[in-house]
């Protein structure tokens, strides 16, 4: 088991196309269907997989472009010290101020670690200023807990 860390900020309207953060349907729309919900699925069909949008279900991350991995990690302490450093790089932009605190983010990190052992994935999302948001991931990897069919996309 080993573990990778993905990472995007970016505008708040572009986050909440959550079209193109859930993986389409594996099934196409049937014949008869209207012309723009087809149009629509070939769209999301191609733009998910290669979307650097943060997938809605963590485990997705798994089928993006490897060129998205920010860190790969063997033990689950060294991917949370990651996520520990860019909590710290983007804690003074967060909007919230209780979010800044640094007690609450400790509490983060201490139950990130243990969630990692234990093999689950961790996301975590903040907005920023502008309206911006931040989200950051470690996805366990080899084989994922909730999605094992999921390929590394690295090793």
């Amino acid at each position: 088991m080993h573990h990778h860390g993905y990472l995007w900020t970016g505008p708040k309207q572009r986050f909440d196309q959550e079209a193109l953060r859930r993986p389409p349907h594996p099934d196409p729309p049937p014949p008869g269907t209207r012309p723009e919900l087809i149009q629509r699925y070939r769209e999301v069909s191609a733009e998910f997989p290669t979307s650097d949008l943060p997938p809605l279900e963590t485990a997705y991350w798994l089928i993006k472009p490897s060129s998205l991995v920010r860190g790969t990690w063997d033990e689950a302490k060294e991917a949370a010290a990651w996520l520990e450093e860019r909590l710290a790089e983007y804690a003074p932009r967060f909007a919230s101020e209780t979010e800044r605190d640094t007690t609450h983010l400790a509490l983060l990190i201490d139950s990130t670690a243990e969630r990692l052992e234990s093999g689950t994935d961790v996301t975590l999302g903040f907005y920023l200023e502008r309206p911006s948001y931040f989200s950051v991931s470690v996805v366990t990897c080899s084989p994922n807990r909730s999605r094992p069919e999921l390929a590394c996309p690295v090793r």
